[in-house]
Order: C-alpha cells, then structure tokens, then sequence
C-alpha cells in the first residue's frame, strides 16, 4: 500500500487471513483491525494518530502487526488511549516503533498475545503521573513480553494476569520497570532494569519468579531495584543489584502462613542496603546471596529485627570471624549488631548522617561499652568467606 491510500478501506476489504504491506511514508490512522490479518512495513512506514483515541485498535483474534512505526495517539487516560490496543487473542506485535502516543502497547482481557522486539519511546515528563505506561496488560494470560526496548514511559505494568513470560526486554528512566498488581504465576527473566525509580514490584501476587535480571541505578532518593508486598512464594534468582538506594524491600510478605519467599544466589553492589525489611518478618529464606560494598547488608524499619528470617551461607564484607578448617564458610555465626543502623531505622531524622564519621564513631563507642550494645539484627549460621558469584554470574554481565 502507497503511503496516502486509505488503510482502513484497504483493511476493510481485505478478506481473512490477507497480508498487507504498508509502503514507506504516513498512513492515517486511527485503524481498527476486525479481521486476521497480518500488516507490516519497514519503520519508515508510518501509522499517524489524528489525534484522537487509540491509533491502531486490534478486535480480531490472530491479528499481527509488524515492524512498522505508530505515532501518537488521544491523551485521555481514562480510555487508555495508545499506540496499539490489542483485544483479539492470539495477537503478535513485532517489531514496532512506538513514539508520541500517550500509552504505547496495551492489551486488554487476552491469550496468547506476543508483544516482542518493540522499540518504544515516553514522553519523558518528570512528572511520571502524566506519563503513560509503556505496555499495560489487564486480565491477560499465557501471553508473553520479550525483548522491547522502552526509555521514558510510566511503567510496565500488569493488572490480574497469571500466567505470563516478561524476559530480556531493556527498561530504562522510568517508574516501574515491570509492576505486578493480583498477577501471579508470572516470570520475570533475563531483563534489564536501568535508572527506574523501582525496577521490579510485586504487590498481591504468589508464585512469581524474579531470575538473572539487572537492575541498576534506581532514582538515588527512594529507589529500589526489587520490592514485594503481601507477596508469597516468590523466587528472586541470579539477579544482580547495583547501586540502588534498596536493594530488595519486603513489606509483609508472604502474607500466608503457608508460603515462602526464597532469595538465591543474587549480587548486591554497592547499594545504600542490601535488603529492607518493613517489619520483622518471617517465612523468607536468604541462601548464597553476596553483599559487596553496600552501606549496610539489611536494615529493618521501626523497633524490629530480621532473626526469624532464614540466613544461610550468605557473603557479607563485614563478617569478623574465622575459618580455621578453610571449607571456606565460617566456624562462627555472623551476627551483626550496628548501634548506628538501629538509629536511622527508629527514628527518621537521624537518617541524613547516614555514612557519617560521627554516626561511625558511635558503633566504636557500642563496642567498647556494653551499656550500648545495640540488638542483634539477624543470624547466618554458615556465612561465607569468599565471594562465590562472579560480576558476571547474572545474564552473561
């Protein structure tokens, strides 16, 4: 199709299950596709929003559009106007360049939908609240979100739906790199989460899996790289944290009785703490997890502790004892106690001498007289002293 032909009658006279080229140049939208069909372009062809509503809005089952650009769309949030609207199951969007449009791909109540190798580009205003989100999936399953590549949008967020792949997409200067809201049974593999205020949250959800993902250099006030709510049985794997405010935070999580939260072999580097707990929880498990060059390796908020937490073979640069029979794991518990961390977890304005001498200087004073000694914060039984995991032991970093 020559750019300036009407695609919509084009689209309307195409019988299922037709292919149609788009030819370089500005096709206008906006485009409903009602029937299976494939469109796809090189990205100088063009689908242009008028401005109103969602550009290209797919009600058909096994629709694919490919490698085509889409620009702009409506501005009302309350109709979730975007780029794509995907609502037909069993739908593929490949390979697009999305620019200008208030939501960049959506989906809403579908299977199967492949949305993979997208390029997809924010509006970046600094207020995130008038950003749209990049990809929104509502009551979506078995679906999958593979390699996009999104820079300045809202979030990646997924509303009730279980059952889906979220792996190797790039995320970058964002809110939330990917947010799970009553959406479980989903994975997370393989991506990368850069300059986000949060890369990874998991809020009201079970047996999600968090495995060999990057998340680096989270908003430096009030980042975070990984943070469950009211989550449960949810693996966090050979990830690899750098240089966020938090590391990982938990907030009542797991929430049920029955269920466990397992945290394996994952980096910390460099992060103001490594792990944050709300409160004193219980029913997580820390087994082999590495803690190098972070502030403090856990913090718990409030007047609590993380010793019903499971620590096991942990590396933390601060362990003090020993290893005469050298298997490498230490022949005393590692134990800590910071009179300092004890005060800027209880009471807020002692936070901003956070890595100061002075506040230093106090965890000496603790030492040396008992009167202080703060509480100890938790307990590996067999700490390691070695690092294990390499720089590079996540996603090939």
């Amino acid at each position: 199709m020559a750019a300036g032909s009407s695609l919509r009658e084009a689209v309307s006279a195409a019988p299922d299950g037709a292919v149609l080229l788009l030819g370089p140049g500005v096709h206008l939208g906006p485009l409903r596709v009602d029937k299976p069909l494939t469109i796809w372009g090189s990205r100088e062809a063009i689908i242009r929003s008028d401005g109103r509503g969602t550009t290209v809005e797919v009600t058909a089952p096994r629709v694919r559009l490919l490698g085509f650009s889409v620009e702009g769309s409506g501005r009302r949030f309350e109709d979730t106007d975007a780029a794509v609207h995907v609502r037909g199951d069993d739908a593929v969007v490949d390979g697009l360049r999305v620019t200008g449009a208030l939501f960049g791909i959506a989906a809403s109540g579908v299977h199967r939908a492949r949305i993979t190798g997208n390029e997809i580009l924010g509006s970046g205003l600094r207020d995130f609240g008038m950003r749209g989100d990049a990809i929104r999936l509502w009551e979506v399953r078995e679906s999958a979100v593979e390699r996009n590549h999104v820079v300045d949008a809202r979030d990646l967020v997924v509303w009730y739906s279980p059952g889906n792949e979220f792996n190797d997409n790039f995320v970058e200067g964002g809110r939330y790199g990917t947010h799970f809201m009553y959406s479980s049974r989903n994975h997370v593999r393989g991506n990368t989460y850069l300059r986000n205020l949060v890369g990874v949250f998991v809020m009201y959800c079970d047996n999600v899996e968090v495995t060999g993902n990057l998340v680096a250099a989270a908003d430096p006030n009030d980042g975070m790289a990984l943070g469950l709510k009211e989550a449960g049985n949810v693996t966090v794997r050979g990830n690899r944290f750098v240089r966020c405010p938090t590391g990982v935070f938990v907030d009542t999580s797991p929430i049920q009785i029955s269920h466990m939260n397992r945290f394996e072999d994952n980096i910390f580097e460099f992060c103001d703490t490594g792990v944050m707990f709300h409160s004193s929880e219980k029913q997580n498990d820390f087994t082999g997890n590495e803690f190098h060059g972070c502030a403090a390796a856990v913090r718990v908020d409030g007047h609590g502790d993380a010793t019903r937490v499971r620590w096991h073979g942990n590396y933390f640069e601060d362990y003090a004892g020993f290893d005469l029979d050298g298997d490498g794991t230490g022949d005393v518990p590692h134990e800590p106690r910071s009179l300092a961390n004890q005060l800027t977890s209880t009471r807020e304005a002692f936070r901003f001498f956070r890595g100061t001498p002075a506040l230093g200087l106090l965890d000496v004073v603790s030492r040396v007289l008992p009167v202080l000694e703060p509480k100890v914060l938790f307990t590996d039984d067999a700490p390691r002293l070695r690092r294990a995991l390499s720089a590079g032991a996540t996603r090939g970093h």
